[in-house]
């Protein structure tokens, strides 16, 4: 079975904990929304597809905030693989599963995680070669309890799971306690308002919050080893 994300990026979305998800509306914002998310301890970002700004926005982030590791969201189809891919995106993701999405991803050699939310859509990713997977919306699915359930069939298969929808600071330890979530995804640290509205120190504040989340979290777990 072959991953397709490379070890270093798994690790550096590991070490993060939380990505940023984000919809931005306007490029010019997106530099400075990338160094709020630094600046709070925050260096993974999922740019979504939801507005035109989100590829220049990449762009951007790419050549004036190279030390963020900055993905695209909400891809739906084959065709913009290509297009993110050449933008520079770190990783993609999908609401949904699409053979084809996924198949593209594989062309282009991006790393890609498809949405997830029942065991046919597990076993359907499995086979395509997929070992990264969303789970989403997984607050409104059940949460950690239902993750939990749907993924023990397949825990000997080394899968890990990425929740988004509906994590906020107050839920996503529930998550990340568990071995199968590297992290958790959400944009409650930047909304789209935050950003429309350029509350930068807002965003860092956000940002620092759930680093310290993380952080209490890892020690927390270093204590019982």
């Amino acid at each position: 079975m072959n991953s397709l994300f490379p070890n270093d990026t798994l690790q550096r979305i590991r070490s993060c904990g939380v990505i940023a998800v984000l919809v931005i509306d306007d490029a010019a914002h997106a530099v400075s929304l990338a160094k709020s998310l630094l600046a709070g301890g925050i260096d993974v970002m999922e740019l979504t597809l939801r507005t035109d700004a989100a590829i220049e926005s990449l762009r951007r982030i790419r050549s004036e905030v190279p030390e963020m590791m900055a993905g695209v969201g909400t891809i739906l189809r084959a065709d913009q693989i290509k297009v993110v891919a050449d933008a520079g995106a770190a990783f993609g993701v999908a609401p949904g599963f699409s053979p084809g999405v996924v198949k593209s991803a594989q062309d282009q050699g991006l790393p890609f995680a498809p949405g997830i939310l029942t065991p046919s859509e597990i076993e359907a990713a499995v086979e395509l070669g997929c070992r990264e997977l969303k789970i989403f919306p997984a607050q409104a699915s059940g949460g950690m309890k239902y993750l939990g359930s749907i993924s023990a069939p397949y825990n000997h298969l080394g899968l890990q799971y990425v929740p988004l929808g509906g994590i906020n600071a107050a839920n996503m330890v529930d998550y990340l306690r568990s071995p199968i979530v590297p992290a958790v995804g959400g944009s409650w640290i930047a909304t789209r308002q935050l950003i429309a509205e350029q509350q930068w120190e807002s965003i860092a504040a956000n940002a620092k919050e759930a680093r310290r989340e993380v952080d209490r979290l890892r020690e927390e777990t270093q204590e019982t080893i």
